[in-house]
């Protein structure tokens, strides 16, 4: 399978690079472009999976650009995401009406870039600290209460073990129980990704169930998160 590519447009190279380092665990092809007219050039050559854009740059600006490739049959498809100011509705407004399909706002925070990438390339930088994870697990989705079992988790998902098979994409919320200390962690959003289900498991070494990415993970969430798992690893 050959590496989803990722293109980064921005006049300032320092924040080029900031976005580069956001993606230094991703398998993804990284290119670079100072403005819309180059960009325009790249995408119609490499065709990539994923564009962050911003909106002010000289020569073709985000929007410009943004627009140009909506109209083109060939390439409307890409998933655009444009970054722009803080606290400037009319430039949200400029970045909608050129048709970007998410946005967003300066300063940049790495886990916002990487939550906005997920919606169109799912596996974007998945290959952080994942640890066993074996915590009471109840969710609910489609209106309707599930029990189960995590078996690993990460800073962005988990897996799921449960008798109960929710499809790909179904957005459910979960309450969290993890272990050493009895922390339960509530309204934890998140949506399938994929199945482990049947008889034809992906992964049959685990127990029958799914994985599970997070969505707006909020600070504090995080920070538990992130601690229990460095307590593990520590003592490992």
């Amino acid at each position: 399978m050959s590496k989803p590519i990722i293109l980064l447009v921005d006049d300032t190279k320092l924040f080029l690079e900031l976005e580069k380092s956001f993606l230094k665990c991703s398998s993804a092809r990284v290119l670079t472009a100072g403005n819309g007219r180059d960009a325009l050039e790249i995408i119609r050559k490499e065709k990539p999976d994923l564009i962050y854009m911003d909106l002010h740059m000289p020569e073709m600006g985000g929007a410009e650009c943004c627009a140009t490739l909506k109209a083109d049959p060939l390439l409307r498809s890409i998933p655009v995401i444009m970054v722009t100011s803080a606290g400037k509705e009319a430039d949200i407004l400029l970045c909608k009406e050129a048709g970007c399909d998410e946005f967003l706002t300066k300063p940049v925070n790495r886990r916002l870039f990487l939550e906005k990438g997920r919606r169109f390339l799912d596996n974007l930088c998945r290959n952080e600290t994942r640890v066993p994870c074996r915590a009471r697990a109840r969710f609910s989705a489609n209106n309707l209460q599930y029990s189960g079992v995590s078996v690993d988790i990460s800073r962005w998902g988990l897996y799921l073990a449960t008798e109960y098979s929710l499809e790909v994409k179904t957005p459910l919320e979960i309450s969290l129980t993890l272990p050493e200390g009895d922390i339960t962690l509530t309204g934890i959003k998140g949506v399938v990704t994929w199945q482990n289900s049947g008889a034809d498991r992906v992964k049959p070494g685990l127990p029958q169930g799914f994985g599970v990415r997070f969505l707006n993970l909020d600070d504090d969430k995080l920070d538990i998160i992130s601690a229990f798992i460095a307590k593990v690893n520590a003592g490992n």
